[in-house]
């Protein structure tokens, strides 16, 4: 497996923290669906999470498959590492 670099590992991991958080307001939000800061608070890291996935994959390549990533030429899909390799 090729070798990544350190800001590799620290932007995977304020991914995997921001998808974190997200998950749990949306766990939140299913039993309190009129808490309005709740709801700015998911927006507002949603918006993270856009930032912080376009950042990654514009250094490291794509995150995901099926058209929620897209690919840049050539075909890198069967570059490594994949994020849920490291």
């Amino acid at each position: 497996m090729k070798q990544v670099p350190q800001e590799y590992y620290e932007l995977l991991e304020q991914l995997q923290a921001v998808d974190f958080a997200l998950v749990d307001l949306t766990l939140y939000l299913d039993t309190h669906p009129t808490d309005y800061q709740a709801i700015q608070q998911f927006n507002q890291l949603a918006q993270k999470r856009k930032q912080l996935k376009k950042q990654f994959e514009s250094c490291y390549g794509p995150l995901q498959q099926y058209g929620n990533s897209y690919s840049n030429y050539p075909w890198n899909w069967n570059d490594s590492p994949w994020p849920w390799q490291v």
